[in-house]
């Protein structure tokens, strides 16, 4: 085989394996060996070559993992609002709908943001939203879980609370897995008035 032919086949098979395979060299005499240097050079500088390549295009995939991820943690926080303007119900939020817009979603999307921003990665992909808020007085909004377990990552409740001489009050909270759910994070409050508000969803 000429010399030539040699080195095209070489770096073909260099470029075809991605480096992985590189074809054994058999030199008869002097001058070849000085071209199967050369031409091992070449395979090297190639081989260097695909190396990088593959190296940026991990770096890619890393990249788009992490966007994947932040898609997910958006598609989810969609959902959750969603969730949230059901749990009103069309005659509660027609009175509080522009506090509840302005106030408690912002900061109910922050929370939901941070707590799986915080999950590990590999996690994430497997949580989801509760699809049903607690109809009539029942608290529950959303609750966050792991789809594997079905256990609780974060539960965002509200509560109607009747103050002595104010009225009635809706305060937005969350409670996390990591202390048993005990402890209670506010989001915001709204005030309703001082008649009794509607049951949720109605």
């Amino acid at each position: 085989m000429k010399l030539w032919m040699r080195k095209i086949a070489v770096t073909l098979i260099a470029i075809v394996t991605l480096g992985m395979y590189v074809p054994p060299f058999h030199v008869t005499d002097e001058a070849d060996n000085k071209d199967a240097y050369a031409s091992k050079s070449n395979v090297d500088e190639t081989v260097s070559a695909i190396s990088t390549v593959e190296i940026e295009e991990i770096k890619h995939l890393d990249e788009s993992h992490h966007f994947v991820k932040d898609d997910y943690i958006q598609d989810l926080t969609e959902k959750a609002k969603e969730q949230a303007v059901t749990k009103l119900g069309p005659k509660i939020a027609e009175q509080v709908e522009d506090e509840f817009a302005a106030n408690i979603l912002p900061a109910m999307e922050s929370v939901l943001t941070t707590v799986l921003e915080q999950a590990a990665d590999d996690d994430v992909p497997f949580y989801a939203i509760t699809e049903q808020p607690a109809p009539g007085i029942g608290e529950r909004i959303f609750h966050v879980y792991d789809e594997r377990n079905q256990k609780d990552i974060a539960r965002f409740h509200v509560r109607r609370d009747n103050r002595p001489l104010e009225g009635y009050w809706f305060n937005f909270h969350y409670h996390l897995s990591h202390d048993n759910f005990e402890q209670h994070h506010e989001i915001g409050e709204i005030y309703w008035d001082k008649n009794m508000p509607p049951k949720w969803m109605a």
